[in-house]
């Protein structure tokens, strides 16, 4: 159960959500026939280590609705009642989402980010709010609405990926979106500050892209980056956050450009990382390695990593300072807790 109602749910994550959230992507067993629970916990423990206050539960892999409520059992026990855990609801459809949300409610999640299917369609702004106000009705936990170009609403809906207006009616009528994470039109970051206009006083917005974030929350006050694959740049997220919150804006800026390099790199992979509108989910467990993450084999299907991409991340996490590992590549394949 969670720790508040569901009329609560705005003021709790305006409460509660203070700071960065990362992604933890599902170990699995070195044979891929169950889930590693001592590379989880090693991930979850890092994370807190780093500063995160808390974790995305990764649902796009090869696992199943058991397992991964099971990963999520696991991550909320290792992480306790004071790191947030985030449902991930992406899943095949409506029916496997609310299967998954309750498997998620049984596991102690926080909080859910709302995501929409592969296979969904919408030719009206209608159809969006039907799927998004099913998802909301079936849960009391709060829920992140998540304009984002990787749902193909744009343009055939509008350019910002979900509109002012479909957002309005959406915060009207589904009392538990508690949070926005607000990358509608991506690359740019004008849905961020779209929401933050229109909608700052209500929910949080959270602006989880860092560069966006180290940028924007010197014109104006953000609390929450959530959720992105942060743990690239090991503990830099958390801090640059808390020199923003003490307006220490020139310290903030001076570690933007250390870790711009890093930045740089990343973006130059984007079309490697996110062909065909897909999170390349295996760049992601690379990059958390290079800081110390458990990495290790993912199911089939999965996308793959070479070493040109590897070295290219590892060389900017040098440049930028941040001490990568230097550990030979076999052994991210293996994972740091084989089991």
């Amino acid at each position: 159960m969670p720790s508040y109602t569901r009329p609560e749910a705005r003021e709790w994550a305006r409460e509660k959500l203070i700071g960065a959230i990362n992604c933890t992507i599902p170990s699995f067993t070195s044979d891929l026939r169950g889930i590693n629970e001592k590379a989880i916990r090693h991930d979850i423990a890092l994370a807190k280590q780093h500063g995160f206050i808390g974790t995305l539960g990764v649902s796009e892999v090869a696992i199943s609705v058991p397992e991964y409520t099971d990963f999520l059992q696991i991550s909320k026990d290792e992480g306790g009642d004071d790191f947030v855990l985030v449902h991930h609801a992406s899943w095949s459809n409506l029916e496997q989402n609310l299967e998954a949300l309750r498997g998620a409610e049984d596991a102690g999640a926080d909080i859910v980010l709302l995501s929409y299917p592969p296979n969904f369609y919408p030719e009206t702004e209608q159809e969006i709010y039907d799927y998004t106000k099913a998802v909301c009705d079936a849960t009391d936990l709060a829920v992140i609405l998540f304009p984002m170009y990787l749902w193909g609403f744009s343009p055939r809906i509008h350019p910002s990926d979900i509109p002012v207006r479909l957002i309005r009616r959406l915060l009207d009528d589904c009392p538990n979106i508690a949070v926005i994470k607000a990358e509608g039109g991506f690359p740019h970051y004008m849905g961020a500050i779209e929401c933050q206009r229109h909608f700052g006083e209500e929910v949080v917005i959270s602006v989880p892209i860092e560069s966006d974030l180290i940028s924007l929350g010197q014109l104006f006050p953000i609390q929450l980056s959530a959720t992105s694959d942060h743990e690239y740049y090991g503990p830099m997220i958390p801090r640059i956050m808390e020199l923003l919150r003490a307006e220490k804006f020139d310290d903030a800026s001076e570690l933007f450009w250390q870790i711009h390099p890093g930045r740089k790199v990343k973006a130059s992979l984007g079309p490697v990382i996110g062909g065909g509108a897909f999170i390349n989910r295996q760049f992601w467990k690379f990059q958390g390695w290079l800081q110390g993450y458990n990495g290790g084999p993912l199911r089939q299907p999965t996308q793959r990593i070479h070493d040109a991409q590897m070295k290219a991340l590892r060389q900017a996490l040098v440049d930028s300072q941040l001490e990568p590992s230097m550990d030979p590549f076999r052994e991210f394949f293996i994972g740091r807790n084989p089991v």
